[in-house]
């Protein structure tokens, strides 16, 4: 089975209060995993970094066949993809440890960017968080890591 998971950090100000945003959805589109939380203040950078490492580490016992990410930060992508350099010194911790947690996935995984109308859903989480300053949780959804979802 195929996850799409979608990603989204918000940062009101450069830097400012951020949070951030996740969904997973199966191919079909239903939504098996959301999660959010205030991140307090961040650059947008970081916001976005912190929630595909939020992801990442979330996801990385989950089976699969497949895992698509979705995101609308144009840089973070072409970063971890490696069309981009990274020049910032703390980004480079980011991608370090997102590049450390993807060669521990047993499945595919694809790293897209996408518009930003098509990450609504990922970025109203985000910002919902900043305006509730609502703490990731850091278990919000325990049985994740233990769902099968190929059907094994």
């Amino acid at each position: 089975m195929t996850l799409n998971a979608f990603t989204d950090g918000a940062s009101r100000g450069n830097p400012g209060s951020s949070g951030i945003g996740i969904i997973v959805k199966e191919a079909g589109g239903r939504t098996l995993y959301t999660a959010s939380g205030y991140i307090g203040v961040s650059t947008n950078n970081r916001a976005e970094y912190t929630a595909l490492l939020t992801l990442l580490e979330r996801l990385r016992d989950v089976t699969c066949e497949k895992l698509c990410i979705h995101s609308d930060s144009e840089l973070m992508v072409r970063q971890v993809n490696g069309q981009y350099k990274v020049k910032d010194a703390e980004i480079k911790k980011y991608h370090r440890k997102v590049l450390q947690l993807l060669s521990g996935f047993s499945c595919a995984v694809e790293i897209r960017h996408i518009p930003r109308d098509r990450n609504a859903e990922a970025d109203r989480l985000a910002n919902e968080a900043i305006d509730r300053k609502t703490m990731l949780m850091q278990d919000p959804f325990p049985s994740l890591p233990a769902m099968d979802v190929a059907g094994r």
